[in-house]
């Protein structure tokens, strides 16, 4: 089965799960019953990772819902890494 994505005039765009190939070029609204004609879309041929996804998600969502910033974040200062021998402890630091 493919997803087909039509236009309505009066409804707008809607999709069919069809056999792939046999979509037709007008089919009828499922909400009004009137012609719909077909539109061409990007296919889905491959998966989007998870972490590409939330990162979508989140910027498709702060379009309409903007996060607001009240305070400026803290700043953090990186950890030196413990020396595995207790002697580097004693060699001067750059």
């Amino acid at each position: 089965m493919a997803i087909y994505d039509y236009r309505c005039d009066e409804c707008g765009r809607f999709e069919q799960r069809l056999p792939m190939g046999t979509a037709m070029a007008t089919v009828a609204c499922p909400s009004c019953g009137r012609d719909a004609k077909r539109i061409f879309a990007v296919p889905m041929t491959y998966r989007t990772p998870k972490p590409l996804a939330r990162m979508l998600a989140r910027e498709e969502a702060s379009r309409d819902y903007p996060q607001v910033v009240d305070r400026v974040p803290l700043r953090r200062r990186p950890r030196r890494p413990t020396p595995p021998n207790p002697a580097h402890a004693r060699l001067p630091r750059p």
